[in-house]
């Protein structure tokens, strides 16, 4: 999907964004201003978050072939693109090769930390009388690892650290094991040993992931976590909520549609952080930055 034209007031806002090499990008203080007196009037966050959101965490974030083929020499090597890796068939064409691209990305996600701007937000939260709840289209668990609680987030294209069965032979989905138990070439990214096994028939497990062209992606666990988000939203008294979406693409515009709708539906604002895709909607309130940047500038604000 393509993007559509940047707005006056995003072209306005754009030029006062700032990149090179040593300088900082700057954040417009209006827009800070008001999104910080937006949060301070809410009694309730709701978080969308893209792959933006864990780049500052040190994750990639995939974007275009170049970006993804930079973070992965050796699928460069091979003409590989992520939305080939990213196919379910290929878990039944070349299981191996399947999983060492997955069994890197979840060593990654286990090992990376949430970076400072998942902590801020969790503080706003945690004054709110009603909290807050996340949706993302992530699949790497940080809002989990940063600790906000299970019961209220959505993870709409699943969870790299659950399984499922291939086939499926069943709708089962379980947590991953620590170690997936087997070892990864990093040269090639094929990963050798015994592979993850289905609990109930035994045959080939994967990630519960939806991936492209995915027919055969276990969607409960996802689903369940939809049905508590909106018995939430039903809880929520009309515009005394805000928006808050970090780092959500127009590749994939999942994260953004749902906020600018929860954002109509519910007459709120709509704070959109993002350093390049920041235009929005009229009630929107661009901060063109990177996650932890904008979310730091605006929690000085907040103070």
């Amino acid at each position: 999907m393509l993007a559509p034209p940047a707005s006056p007031r995003a072209t306005r806002l754009a030029k006062r964004v700032q990149f090179g090499q040593n300088r900082e990008m700057t954040i417009d203080p209006e827009m800070l201003k008001r999104a910080a007196e937006a949060i301070r009037a809410a009694e309730a966050l709701i978080i969308t978050a893209g792959a933006g959101m864990g780049v500052d965490s040190g994750l990639p974030d995939f974007r275009g072939t170049e970006g993804f083929w930079g973070a992965y020499p050796p699928f460069a090597k091979l003409g590989l693109s992520f939305e080939q890796l990213a196919n379910p068939r290929l878990f039944e064409q070349d299981p191996a090769l399947a999983w060492g691209f997955y069994g890197h990305r979840f060593k990654l996600y286990r090992l990376t930390r949430p970076h400072e701007g998942f902590v801020r937000l969790r503080r706003w939260a945690g004054k709110k009388p009603r909290g807050c709840f996340v949706f993302t289209s992530n699949v790497d668990s940080q809002f989990q690892e940063a600790g906000y609680g299970e019961e209220r987030i959505v993870e709409c294209h699943g969870s790299l650290l659950h399984l499922q069965c291939v086939k499926p032979c069943c709708a089962a989905t379980w947590p991953a094991p620590e170690d997936l138990g087997f070892t990864l070439d990093p040269t090639t990214m094929r990963a050798t040993g015994e592979l993850p096994r289905c609990r109930s028939c035994g045959g080939l497990a994967r990630p519960n992931v939806l991936m492209f062209g995915d027919e055969a992606w276990s969607p409960g666990r996802t689903s369940a976590q939809g049905v508590r988000f909106k018995a939430w939203l039903r809880s929520l008294a009309r515009g005394r909520f805000v928006v808050v979406e970090i780092g959500a693409g127009t590749r994939v515009p999942t994260v953004r549609s749902t906020s600018e709708q929860l954002a109509v539906a519910g007459r709120v604002p709509l704070i959109r952080i993002n350093p390049r895709e920041f235009d929005g909607p009229e009630n929107a309130i661009p901060l063109a930055g990177t996650a932890s940047a904008a979310l730091l500038e605006l929690d000085a604000r907040m103070t």
